[in-house]
């Protein structure tokens, strides 16, 4: 997930073009989502990222290259409220637990989980292996938070700089401090 310095998703209205890539790091998230065996997404998140699912006559060379890799991987959505997804989409309404369980033993690979509110579903049941957090360099001050309820306690296992405009934290849970908290 972008997220600012305060580790907000979104601003108070629900923007999320404060986080618009750079060159380089679009060109980064093109790389990351050819290299994905599938995502999971939230409602919220799927209904944004459905803009790739159609070719639009503005795009460049690189929207097309992303729009290509985001297509080519299966999708799963978890939705109650959802009546249909797009090609390549699978709608999940049933035991989010029992789906993304039986889908990490059956996946081979990265599986991405996109929504904040997903995630932190997920994060209450253990089922996130490991965070990939893109800080950009702004500072809402509140809006919509990466960890709404109580954050997790994490490790951060790597760092990088992506672009100029974003550094990737790699966080996993640390078990030594749940097992106290």
């Amino acid at each position: 997930m972008n997220v600012s310095l305060d580790a907000y998703v979104a601003s108070e209205e629900g923007e999320l073009e404060l986080f618009l890539p750079s060159v380089e790091l679009f060109r980064h998230f093109t790389k990351y989502e050819r290299e994905l065996a599938g995502s999971l997404y939230g409602r919220r998140m799927y209904e944004v990222m459905r803009y790739w699912d159609e070719d639009r006559p503005e795009w460049d060379a690189r929207e097309r290259d992303f729009a290509a890799a985001w297509r080519a991987h299966p999708k799963w959505v978890v939705s109650s409220t959802l009546k249909s997804v797009g090609a390549n989409t699978t709608l999940v309404d049933s035991d989010i637990e029992e789906f993304v369980r039986s889908l990490k033993q059956k996946v081979d690979g990265r599986i991405a989980v996109a929504g904040p509110e997903l995630a932190a579903s997920l994060t209450a049941r253990d089922l996130i292996d490991e965070y990939h957090l893109y800080f950009h360099p702004l500072v809402l001050g509140r809006g919509k938070p990466y960890f709404a309820g109580t954050r997790p306690p994490l490790r951060l296992v790597s760092s990088d700089r992506v672009s100029e405009d974003a550094v990737r934290l790699v966080l996993v849970l640390d078990q030594t401090r749940k097992s106290t908290s």
